[in-house]
């Protein structure tokens, strides 16, 4: 007779994972890690700074992000134990929850933490220990904690009040000084020569249509500084007194937040992270001569990990330990 039993179907194997986002303003970067603190999966996806394209925009590109990475590592988003979300732009509390809010019901990841992406920078240079960490990428932060678990922030406005010694801060000081050399009231610079390259202009006076173009976002003006940062490594006067202006402000930055958390006295790292570092000491030089006016015993440090597998390790903790919102 014939056998009628039917095969139990096979199961999915059970993955056991935790996200963590690093969300900017001009891309998102994802990383899923497992209970072994091993990355087994990435993602990128579109920018996330909800202040800049919007919470719905946001979360959808952090869920296109984690559906790249599953699909890359054959996982499922029910996989996902716990995430964390490091977002530019989320330092109130209240937007913080809206994007909890949304991501939640969307990829059903109840242990979700939403912080900012200077906390996970942090996170990845210090390891949880007393430090500083200073971003420049599009924007520019400074995050610090000392050993009490006190928190202090300076900078992050975004473009239009703030975000001194970022990329769109050094964007818009090189476009000053080409409009500045083109008229004849400051001194010729290269800058106006990788200005018309970069941003497709025909001559100076046509740079105008194209910087002031309604297509021309804040990523792509920010996006000059890397021509920026080459010029002045090449010697140009004026790209490098931009650079060194912009060492001074997180400088600056970062002086404000050691005084509020009473780290003078103390020996600590202090993490570089973001493009604008590939500058070097054009850039951390004026940077260090700032905060060591005031704090003798820190020191520059490279991160211990990039901010994506920062926030997928505090996923892990997290998730473990129980969250707060």
């Amino acid at each position: 007779m014939p056998n009628n039993t039917a095969k139990p179907a096979r199961k999915r194997r059970s993955y056991y994972l935790y996200l963590g986002v690093d969300g900017g303003g001009t891309k998102t970067q994802i990383v899923l890690m497992n209970d072994a603190e091993e990355v087994v999966a990435e993602g990128e996806a579109g920018p996330s700074n909800p202040l800049r394209v919007g919470v719905e925009t946001s979360v959808a590109n952090i869920t296109k992000a984690v559906d790249a990475a599953c699909d890359s590592g054959g996982f499922s988003r029910g996989d996902i134990q716990a995430a964390t979300l490091g977002l530019a732009g989320v330092r109130r509390q209240d937007l913080r929850e809206r994007i909890r809010e949304s991501f939640v019901s969307r990829l059903r990841v109840k242990k979700t933490l939403v912080t900012t992406d200077a906390e996970i920078a942090w996170f990845g240079t210090t390891l949880g220990k007393a430090g500083l960490v200073v971003i420049a990428g599009t924007g520019s932060i400074c995050l610090g904690k000392n050993a009490a678990g006190e928190m202090a922030i300076s900078g992050g406005w975004g473009p239009l009040a703030g975000d001194e010694g970022g990329g769109r801060n050094i964007a818009e000081k090189a476009l000053h000084s080409v409009a500045k050399a083109s008229d004849g009231r400051g001194g010729p610079t290269k800058l106006s020569e990788m200005a018309l390259e970069y941003f497709r202009a025909s001559s100076v006076d046509n740079l105008l249509v194209a910087i002031y173009s309604p297509q021309m976002d804040n990523s792509r003006i920010a996006g000059f500084a890397r021509l920026v940062v080459e010029t002045a490594l090449e010697g140009d006067k004026i790209a490098v007194e931009i650079l060194k202006d912009a060492g001074q402000e997180l400088g600056i930055a970062a002086c404000a937040v050691i005084k509020k958390l009473k780290l003078e006295r103390h020996k600590m790292p202090i993490g570089c992270v973001g493009s604008i570092f590939k500058a070097g000491k054009l850039l951390t030089g004026p940077m260090c001569e700032e905060i060591h006016a005031i704090a003798q015993k820190a020191f520059l440090a490279e991160p211990l990990m990039i901010p994506s597998e920062a926030a997928a390790l505090m996923a892990i903790k997290n998730g473990m330990n129980g969250l707060r919102k």
